[in-house]
This record gives structure tokens, sequence and C-alpha cells, in this order.
């Protein structure tokens, strides 16, 4: 616990076998009181792993998608009574070591919301983000910074933490099952007017590091413009969407 706030990491896993360990051995266990980890559908050893770790398991018959991966995982860290809520991805992109520092800040009652950016530092290509990936995060954060009128560096890490009343507040179970999920939680965050919070995180891809195809990313690209424009003409009063009512 951080100052007897109940700190919860969830892993929204999908063939997760070959860097589970090792994401779980950098976690910061001296703050985190649970890791829960949903598994969703994997047909290698991921849940036979986190078993072996004690990690509370969940698991998905169906795949259900990211999105529906992570609605799981906040439900399970709610019903957990979680005050503070950290995703980490459990392919090892992302270091655990950083978690300590995204809890204390929401512990502090400055942040509702902190992001592990992937573009502060100025290191994302030199850690291997391909330059297509590169190119267009820089192309949709301007867009959507623009649109919303925010200034974060970007809107599409998948390291993130919560203060509890975000997740008790936003409507993100009716969210995307697919990958725009964070996006469309990001862009709700925003528009119920919570803090958010960046740090610098390193970038690491590497062969058993999750990631989507470019078609995949197209898809995902266009929904994050959807999302911008609903919210703009929601504020304008133009057009009314589920996402932010």
């Amino acid at each position: 616990m951080i100052r007897n706030k109940k700190v919860v990491v969830v892993m929204p896993a999908y063939n997760a076998a070959k860097t589970l360990l090792n994401t779980y051995n950098d976690i910061p266990f001296d703050i985190v009181d649970k890791v829960l980890l949903v598994d969703d559908a994997s047909t290698d050893e991921t849940s036979k792993i986190a078993r072996e770790l004690n990690i509370e398991l969940h698991i998905h018959e169906k795949n259900l998608g990211y999105g529906g991966n992570q609605k799981t995982c906040y439900t399970a860290a709610l019903n957990a009574g979680a005050d503070i809520v950290v995703m980490l991805h459990p392919d090892y992109q992302y270091t655990p070591k950083l978690i300590s520092a995204m809890a204390y800040l929401l512990e502090s009652g400055e942040f509702d919301v902190v992001l592990g950016s992937r573009i502060l530092g100025g290191k994302a290509l030199s850690g291997g983000m391909p330059y297509y990936k590169y190119f267009f995060n820089r192309i949709l954060t301007l867009t959507q910074n623009l649109l919303m009128k925010a200034k974060l560096s970007e809107y599409h890490t998948g390291y993130r933490a919560y203060n509890r009343s975000v997740l008790e507040k936003i409507k993100w179970q009716t969210n995307s099952d697919d990958f725009v999920f964070d996006n469309q939680f990001l862009s709700q965050a925003i528009f119920h007017g919570f803090n958010i919070g960046e740090i610098t995180c390193p970038t690491k891809y590497f062969e058993e590091a999750s990631s989507i195809n470019f078609s995949r990313s197209l898809k995902y690209g266009l929904g994050c413009i959807k999302n911008s424009l609903l919210f703009r003409l929601h504020k304008m009063g133009i057009y009314k969407s589920s996402l932010f009512s």
C-alpha cells in the first residue's frame, strides 16, 4: 500500500508466456498489493505460468479483444478494493520499474490519471519503435490535442495508471472491445476534467513484444480521429455522443 491506498496491477494478457516471468519479477512488490492477470484465450502457457507465480488469474474462454480484456481487468480490480490501478502489459515492452513513480503521482492527489509516455525523452525511435508508428503517433497526437484542447505528448501508450474514482465515473464498460478502447477511455478522462500526468517511459521493441500490424494500426488511427471529432461535436452541443454522456 501507499499510505493506506491499495495498489493493484492488472495485466491484460494474450500469448505472453515468453515474457510474463520477466515482467512479473520487475514489479515493485514493496508497494503493490495484488497482481491480476486476464488471459484472453491464449494458445500458449500464459495461464500455466501465471498459476505458478500465484497471480490471481481470470481466463476468457474465447478471445474478447484488447478492450474486452481490460474490462475484465478493471472489474476485477475494483472488486478487489483497489484504490490505485496500474495497467501493465505482460509483454515486457513497458518497464514495471515505473509502477512506483506512477502510483505515487496518483497518491499525491495532483493527478487522477498517469501515462507512461514513450515520446517524452525523445528516444522512441532509438528504442526500436517502427518509423511509421512513430510518424502516425505524432500526427494523431497533434490532431487529438487540437480537437480536444489538451497538451499530451502521446495518446497511444498502453502503460496507464488510474485512481479508483476515474474507473468509477467513466463509462468504460460500453467502450469498444478492440484496441481503440484505450483512446476512448483517455478521451473520456479528458472530457470529464480529470487531471492527467505523464512520465517518460523507455521504449522497448523486440520479437516477443506484442504489436499490431499496419492494417489494424490504420483502423485504430481512424478510430482515434472519430473519438476526437465526437468529443468536439459533443462539447459544441452539435451532436451528443454516448461516449461522453
